[in-house]
């Protein structure tokens, strides 16, 4: 049970970029700047929310192995509801326009919107250094393969949101947020899906 939801949690962070700039990519394009964020699709795409939001929830769902486990996870599924209930904020909307669930004006929600989100990765960088990585007594070699694997997840995560942090302060192309995004999916799924033993060359034999 706890494999099937491991590996349903990396599967969605997975295909969640790729379906939502799909999706939104089909769609009538109220502006040329619609995929500079995958959190932009909102607007235009069920996709985030139908994916994000059964993520959030599988996560604070989540039974870990103690109480700290049960924390982390929980606190990014609750912050991964808030980046779908507060939506970020589009050049294609007026200034003060009421969005998402509480329909709060535009700039107020992607305030909330982006510290949801930074911290939403925090929390999965965390679980994937520290808490994934622990073993009992006896390590073996593919623990040992797989630790690395988390290490490299989270490190990563924590990587690219320093790095979106200093391209926004510099003034880059607004864009950048997409790809960003995208790696930090791909780190978070990765990790998952190890965690989950999808990948049978890394598993521990019996």
């Amino acid at each position: 049970m706890y494999l099937r939801v491991r590996n349903l949690c990396g599967m969605l962070g997975i295909i969640l970029p790729w379906l939502a700039l799909f999706s939104a990519g089909i769609a009538v394009h109220p502006s040329s700047e619609w995929w500079w964020s995958i959190s932009a699709t909102y607007y235009q795409s069920p996709a985030l929310v139908g994916v994000l939001v059964p993520a959030s929830i599988v996560l604070i769902s989540y039974i870990g192995y103690d109480r700290w486990d049960n924390i982390v996870t929980s606190l990014s599924g609750i912050f991964g509801l808030c980046i779908v209930l507060f939506p970020c904020k589009v050049t294609w909307l007026e200034a003060g326009t009421p969005v998402g669930f509480f329909q709060i004006p535009m700039e107020t929600s992607h305030i909330i919107h982006s510290v949801s989100a930074a911290l939403f990765f925090v929390f999965i960088a965390v679980n994937s250094i520290f808490l994934f990585t622990k073993s009992g007594a006896v390590m073996t070699d593919r623990k040992r393969i797989r630790n690395i694997i988390y290490r490299v997840c989270g490190i990563g995560m924590l990587v690219m949101e320093a790095a979106f942090a200093v391209l926004m302060l510099c003034g880059a192309p607004r864009y950048c947020v997409m790809f960003v995004e995208i790696i930090l999916l791909h780190l978070f799924g990765l990790s998952w899906l190890v965690k989950g033993e999808a990948f049978t060359f890394l598993n521990d034999k019996e």
